[in-house]
């Protein structure tokens, strides 16, 4: 029997790949219960292949013992479009059927940091509120430390 085809769904980071495998179902039952594929082999193996406009790179085997993990390719070029394919076996099942190319093209800026924009920004804010301030005490328009000549009064 052949091991069906993950599925698969792909995003981009800084200079890598965020990817998210779900594992072929399964079509055998136990008690009525449909088991997974760990069910019945407890860990599988899994190996991303990466088509570059260089060529094929089959990443090294990795094992997993979930029904739905996440992986990241790191070290990637910026602004490359990477496509890639995984192929699940078993220890007992060599044969299996690799899931459909995804294509996504790596980030080469991060995403805007708007905590530190925000944290600039207020900054900037209590500076010019500050000085505004110290303007109004060296004016003698508030916190006057003097009294006011009497011919002012």
């Amino acid at each position: 029997a052949f091991l069906g085809p993950p599925e698969i769904n792909i995003s981009s980071c800084l200079n890598c790949i965020n990817v998210t495998i779900k594992l072929p179902a399964s079509y055998f039952r136990k008690n009525e219960k449909l088991l997974s594929l760990i069910d019945i082999y407890q860990e599988l193996y899994y190996v991303i292949t990466l088509k570059t406009p260089d060529g094929e790179h089959k990443r090294p085997q990795e094992k997993t013992t979930e029904e739905i993990f996440n992986t990241v390719i790191e070290e990637l070029y910026p602004n490359r479009n990477y496509c890639m394919s995984v192929t699940v076996t078993a220890s007992l099942n060599k044969h299996s059927i690799p899931s459909a190319w995804k294509c996504v093209t790596a980030d080469s800026v991060a995403e805007p940091d708007y905590h530190t924009a925000a944290v600039a920004g207020a900054m900037c804010f209590s500076l010019i509120l500050a000085g505004v301030l110290k303007c109004m005490h060296a004016g003698g328009y508030i916190l006057q430390t003097q009294a006011l000549p009497h011919t002012l009064v």
